[in-house]
């Protein structure tokens, strides 16, 4: 993230900047990450509740493999971005790589593909950290309605130290 923090002390920062900087940080991910990563989620995915498991497995790998997208995407983005936002969401992540680390509850490299992703779909997708149906316990799913993301959980998971809810650009849906 030391380009990204790079990008914020000059203070004005394009989209393309930023891409360019995480598409620098993704260089490290590799295919053993990935796998590893994967792995690990498979794991953790076993003591959730059956009908959830499945969904929920898929969804998390799903979301790790995105990063190939970072990696890939050579599309030119208009625009500047909030450098006050990106700097809260900054922090933000690496309070929680310090607590991953103490709770040793996530391996770097998950908090490392997080970070990317998080950054590239917030602040340059101007998308949902999580995808438009992303299914939630309770048979609930990230919704799309017009120019407005919506999120189940979104408010539950505010004091949540691990999630990255805080900067992402979904609202909490109302209807949950």
């Amino acid at each position: 993230m030391l380009n990204v923090k790079n990008l914020i002390e000059q203070g004005q920062i394009t989209k393309n900047e930023l891409l360019n900087a995480l598409q620098e940080v993704s260089k490290s991910v590799e295919l053993n990450d990935i796998v590893h990563c994967s792995l690990r989620i498979r794991k953790e995915g076993e003591c959730i509740h059956t009908s959830y498991k499945k969904e929920y497995i898929k969804t998390e790998i799903g979301l790790i493999i995105r990063i190939k997208e970072v990696k890939d995407d050579q599309l030119n983005y208009n625009g500047q971005i909030d450098v006050e936002e990106l700097k809260s969401a900054v922090e933000l992540l690496l309070e929680q790589k310090k607590t991953a680390e103490a709770m040793e509850e996530l391996e770097l490299v998950m908090v490392k593909i997080y970070s990317i992703l998080s950054l590239y779909t917030t602040f340059i997708k101007e998308e949902p950290i999580h995808q438009v149906g992303t299914p939630f316990p309770g048979g609930f799913i990230v919704k799309k309605e017009g120019n407005k993301y919506t999120c189940p959980v979104k408010d539950n998971n505010q004091d949540n130290p691990l999630a990255l809810c805080p900067f992402c650009i979904a609202e909490q849906d109302e209807e949950v």
